[in-house]
């Protein structure tokens, strides 16, 4: 058997190996390795494949979240709305732009931004809202974008982990997450469902003028070259990582139904554990599974983890220590911040391999294992 890996970035790449390496060698036969033809080829397919008019590549996902307030004229002191339950790069960069991080509580069932603790969250003070499509499924919203809408906010959609996901409106329509919001910032790191072989990461918009300013801040600010309109940061996807993602982007819906099929060979097997509580999809919204995270239920995590490890099969926890109670905003810590789901999930949750190419064998030793804890 091989070698059970929470991602297995290796064998997907052998699976692709000579439509790669042959997009490689075109870019460096081509010399023109940022900004060039691969870069805005893929920006094109991107486009296309999410039905967006705009998509603006950069360095990587923290960046396209940077860029992405930037551009709306974001000032110090101003509210941003996010989940606490979360990677910490989506309060990061607020912090970074002397913005106030607001957070909210999760849906216990989704994992996503939950709508009445977003509610309860908006002041005279709050500017945008930055919604989460965790492990892989979409946050509410069609919700959201009313709310937004009736208090005269901005949309940021951070759709690192669901990139593929399809989200439906109560009136039938469909569209792509990172797609409905005023903008959509995504990453491309390696182990994602769409992962460059190093960094990466772009922006979505439907807006003109907001596609415009983007590009200008990810190069310097610039309208032309040496022309600076604006402030901005060094922030380009080269044009090797642009060449292998044209090349993921073929592959991503059979991706997205591997790690699919993966969620519910688990789900299935584990449905007689009571300690367990798999993961669910919500009613609006399709799952493409960056994580396959489960809740464990009156068990000791850390005599779990210690268990699968005894037997080489890996888990991780996704995340330990929520937004809000990071050191990094201790400034913000004596505030009282009324969050039970996420208090709840955090030392419960637990995250299996799931990737794109693991085989019957992989998946049966780790059903077995994690049922041999429980026996």
């Amino acid at each position: 058997m091989r070698k059970i890996q929470m991602v297995d970035t290796k064998t997907q790449y052998l699976a692709i190996k000579d439509q790669v390496d042959a997009a490689i060698h075109e870019v460096l036969d081509s010399a023109a390795y940022i900004n060039g033809k691969a870069v805005k080829d893929f920006a094109q397919n991107l486009g296309s494949y999410l039905g967006i008019d705009h998509v603006i590549p950069c360095a990587n996902g923290t960046d396209a979240l940077q860029i992405a307030m930037m551009a709306l004229d974001l000032q110090p002191g101003d509210e941003v709305i996010t989940p606490s339950f979360t990677y910490i790069a989506t309060t990061e960069v607020v912090a970074l732009l002397k913005l106030k991080p607001v957070f909210v509580d999760v849906d216990p069932v989704t994992y996503c931004m939950d709508i009445e603790s977003l509610k309860k969250a908006i002041t005279p003070k709050t500017k945008a809202i930055v919604p989460v499509h965790l492990y892989g499924q979409a946050a509410p919203m069609e919700e959201i974008m009313a709310i937004a809408k009736e208090h005269h906010l901005f949309v940021i959609e951070d759709n690192a982990q669901a990139i593929g996901c399809d989200y439906t409106f109560s009136d039938g329509t469909k569209k792509k997450t990172g797609t409905i919001g005023h903008i959509g910032a995504t990453s491309f790191y390696p182990s994602k469902n769409l992962g460059a072989f190093g960094d990466g990461g772009a922006l979505f918009t439907n807006d003109k003028d907001l596609a415009h300013k983007m590009a200008m801040i990810a190069n310097h600010g610039q309208s032309e070259r040496y022309y600076h309109d604006v402030v901005g940061c060094n922030s380009r996807l080269d044009s090797i990582q642009a060449a292998i993602l044209n090349i993921k982007l073929t592959h991503l819906d059979e991706y997205s139904k591997a790690r699919q099929a993966v969620a519910n060979y688990y789900s299935t097997a584990f449905a007689g554990i009571a300690q367990i509580v798999t993961p669910a999809t919500g009613k609006h919204t399709t799952h493409v599974f960056h994580q396959y995270t489960m809740q464990l239920k009156n068990v000791d995590r850390e005599k779990f983890i210690a268990h699968l490890s005894a037997k080489e099969i890996p888990c991780m926890i996704y995340y330990p220590v929520p937004g809000h109670l990071q050191k990094m905003f201790g400034g913000q810590n004596n505030q009282h911040w009324n969050l039970p789901v996420t208090d709840s999930l955090t030392p419960c949750v637990c995250s299996l391999p799931i990737h794109t190419e693991m085989d019957a064998e992989q998946l049966a030793y780790i059903v077995e294992g994690v049922k041999s804890f429980f026996n």
